[in-house]
């Protein structure tokens, strides 16, 4: 009778053992005195991917309004107006880059001869010198002088074709009201009763090449007042000098 006492205790030991009882473990009952599991735990709790997630949305929603949004289709019209401006400048930069370069070749071919044209002029006033240097009765009468004045006089004449072939001409001065553009004082001559500022000599001639100032012509203009009907014509505005204000001859030949 005593084993059999002794040996119960044993097994309900060996259970216990087997299947402990942790109060710590155990689920706590809820409201209604049902205890709660854990996947009802882990419903209940939000995850940290969960809660990162709607932390950035709802600082996407403050951080950009619908007004504030930009159209993407607006975008790409102000990209494609801005390239538009950009090329059609681009366009007129070369258009204005061909028309002066087509301007400097043709001024190229037109003033050419302008360097070679300044050094020729001093042959051209040799042969004028010569023929006025030789007196009038030699010139006229017959005989060696005569001959030869007229092959310089048909040299001079050839010489001046050849000029105006190329767009040189010489500039009238003598008895032309004086023109800073196209002359050059180099002295005032008193009492020759023409109008003050009137060539009366001509030292060298001048010239022009095409609408270009070649060589001013050397004049010797007249010092002194103007005659009654030439005050007159210059206090109605006709003291203007010939190719004055308005001459579009070119000066930087």
């Amino acid at each position: 009778m005593t084993e059999k006492k002794t040996s119960k205790p044993a097994n309900d030991r060996a259970a216990n053992d087997q299947n402990p009882a942790d109060p710590a473990e155990a689920p706590a009952p809820d409201a209604a005195g049902d205890p709660v599991s854990e996947a009802d735990l882990a419903v209940g709790e939000p995850s940290h991917t969960a809660l990162e997630a709607s932390e950035a949305s709802e600082a996407g929603e403050t951080a950009e309004t619908p007004e504030e949004r930009v159209d993407p289709m607006a975008q790409l019209e102000a990209d494609l107006a801005d390239f538009r401006d950009k090329h059609l400048r681009a366009l007129a930069e070369i258009e204005n880059v061909r028309r002066r370069g087509e301007k400097e070749k043709a001024d190229a071919l037109k003033y050419a001869a302008t360097n070679f044209a300044k050094d020729i002029l001093g042959v051209a006033d040799n042969l004028r010198r010569a023929i006025e240097a030789v007196p009038e009765d030699a010139a006229e009468a017959d005989g060696p002088v005569k001959t030869l004045i007229e092959g310089v006089e048909l040299t001079e004449k050839e010489l001046l074709s050849i000029f105006e072939r190329h767009g040189i001409k010489p500039i009238a001065a003598d008895g032309q009201k004086f023109d800073h553009n196209l002359h050059q004082a180099m002295m005032e001559v008193p009492d020759t009763g023409k109008p003050a500022g009137t060539v009366v000599q001509v030292l060298q001639g001048g010239y022009t090449i095409h609408d270009r100032l070649l060589r001013p012509a050397m004049v010797g203009v007249a010092k002194g007042g103007a005659k009654d009907g030439d005050k007159d014509a210059d206090k109605n505005g006709g003291g203007e000098p010939e190719g004055g204000k308005g001459s579009k001859v070119d000066t930087n030949a």
